[in-house]
């Protein structure tokens, strides 16, 4: 897809999530507005997928690990016609749409998340899995850098490095903010090329707001598992929610919506 076309599928994802957030009385906005640019690169002009069969099992994997970015998810897989646009009215209403992806809950979904760090897990035995079974997908799995605190998440980028998960695309939003503070005050994470690199990953930085940056994300290498690090803005699109680690987890008020929505549609 040209980028004026997805330019204007993003700026439509980030109204939906501004309201379904508000609708809701919570929400993440920040991160949401952040990853809605890579998110709609990656339905529009990555991964094969079938709104009509979600289930398909030639369907390119699509993990978010950071769940709490899923407004953006649920709005892009109603732009590409996985359910109607209604339903995301339903954001964290009882028998709606879940405040962090559930499997089963609605086509598209590949996996549930809720506590960050598990994403890459997931996504490393789906890689391994296809390769024993000789299938072709490829799996793609979004984490915040937050998460790049856990653990668990080298334990897994061990993991993919010794079984050569080629298979496997990582994408870390590095938007450099988390719940209460900027990243590299609460957990400094630099170099984190560096580091992934130490584990044996083919590692790519780009602009995460170029569509033509975005190219690099199909890039692949033989043997290696690859980690697109996604330079973002969190808040992107909203003046007053840019860079700020306070519209991490808080729903805008009536005001504050219906200005953030102003100025989305003047883009």
């Amino acid at each position: 897809m040209k980028n004026d076309y997805l330019k204007e599928k993003a700026r439509k994802v980030r109204i939906e999530a501004i309201d379904m957030i508000y609708t809701a009385g919570s929400g993440h906005p920040g991160g949401s507005l952040g990853v809605a640019d890579l998110l709609t690169y990656l339905y529009y002009n990555v991964l094969k997928t079938n709104a009509s069969k979600p289930s398909w099992n030639g369907r390119d994997r699509f993990i978010l690990s950071n769940g709490h970015v899923c407004p953006a998810l649920y709005a892009v897989l109603a732009e590409k016609g996985f359910f109607k646009k209604d339903r995301l009215k339903t954001l964290r209403k009882m028998n709606g749409l879940q405040g962090h992806p559930e499997r089963g809950s609605l086509p598209g979904i590949e996996t549930s998340a809720g506590p960050l760090g598990l994403g890459l897990g997931i996504s490393c035995g789906m890689a391994l899995k296809a390769k024993m079974d000789g299938e072709k997908h490829h799996i793609y799995c979004m984490m915040s850098d937050g998460e790049q605190d856990e653990g668990v998440t080298w334990e897994a980028a061990m993991f993919a490095a010794k079984n050569k998960l080629d298979n496997l695309t990582a994408i870390i939003d590095r938007n450099k903010i988390q719940l209460s503070g900027p990243t590299e005050k609460i957990m400094p994470l630099e170099n984190l090329k560096e580091k992934y690199e130490a584990f044996n990953w083919n590692v790519i930085e780009i602009k995460g707001h170029d569509f033509n940056e975005m190219k690099k994300i199909k890039t692949r290498k033989k043997g290696k598992p690859t980690l697109i690090i996604a330079n973002t803005i969190p808040g992107k699109g909203v003046s007053f929610m840019e860079g700020k680690f306070e519209w991490h987890g808080k729903a805008p008020n009536k005001s504050e919506r219906d200005q953030a929505i102003k100025e989305l549609n003047k883009q």
